[in-house]
């Protein structure tokens, strides 16, 4: 052991797991040498088992396991030892099943972003809201939180494809606006926000998307071709949606009203 890693041809991972030949692994074979350090019956659970279901958009930097036997603490690693653990295989590596996924994750994620995770969930039939709900536990870190983002469970948000789209649409939640279809296509076109009976479609200008010379250019054919098929465009910026969210909330409530 010890001469071929003198000779390069074994790289620590954890205790007791090395990579051959090289020290460079890829997300599964980082998680993959956590579990086998992690020994038999071991889960990815809380974030990391999020991203592994595709819950949360970003992996974590600490690999979460749970497990039923005691480990020694490790660096990279944040151990879990729950009373009760049912594991699950999801993409080869046995995991935590998404209603429990939720709740772990519900005590350490802020409410939107266990929002979003909720409607990820649902709208790639992963669990139900019944299923999820049984997951709830008087006691439980999280199940608070949880029970929250249940309350005011949002399945658009799913549809989602940029931050500056969950702030709009949360700006809407908070001054009482209808919430629109997102992500939608019409006239051909996707487009941001869509209120369909009344006509109206919001775009939503990122910065990076937007500051070009053949965007900006685009972006008015657009608008051209949507208003040519009867709908009134509306245009926010990453810096008004945060900044100004009283100005739109009332620039679109007139908007939707038809004035």
């Amino acid at each position: 052991m010890q001469r071929h890693l003198r000779a390069g041809r074994l790289h620590r991972v954890f205790d007791g797991v090395y990579a051959v030949g090289h020290r460079s692994l890829r997300s599964e074979g980082r998680l993959a040498a956590a579990l086998l350090h992690a020994g038999p019956g071991a889960a990815l659970s809380h974030l990391t088992a999020g991203w592994w279901w595709r819950l949360l958009s970003i992996e974590p930097s600490m690999i979460h396991l749970s497990t039923r036997r005691r480990i020694s603490p490790t660096p990279g690693l944040r151990i879990h030892r729950p009373r009760d653990l049912e594991r699950h295989w999801h993409r080869g590596l046995p995991v935590t099943g998404v209603p429990r996924t939720l709740l772990d994750c519900a005590a350490l994620l802020p409410i939107a972003r266990l929002r979003r995770s909720l409607a990820e969930a649902e709208y790639l039939r992963l669990a139900t809201l019944d299923e999820i709900r049984l997951a709830l536990g008087s006691g439980h870190p999280g199940s608070a939180a949880l029970r929250k983002a249940l309350d005011r469970h949002q399945p658009r948000l799913a549809r989602t494809l940029s931050v500056l789209e969950e702030r709009f649409l949360a700006l809407c939640e908070r001054s009482s606006i209808p919430l629109p279809e997102v992500n939608v296509t019409v006239a051909g076109m996707m487009v941001d926000a869509l209120w369909r009976h009344e006509g109206v479609v919001v775009e939503l200008d990122g910065h990076l998307a937007h500051d070009s010379r053949a965007a900006i250019e685009r972006d008015r054919h657009r608008d051209l071709a949507l208003r040519a098929n009867g709908y009134r465009v509306l245009r926010y910026t990453w810096q008004q949606v945060i900044g100004g969210p009283e100005a739109i909330a009332a620039d679109l409530r007139s908007a939707l009203a038809g004035v």
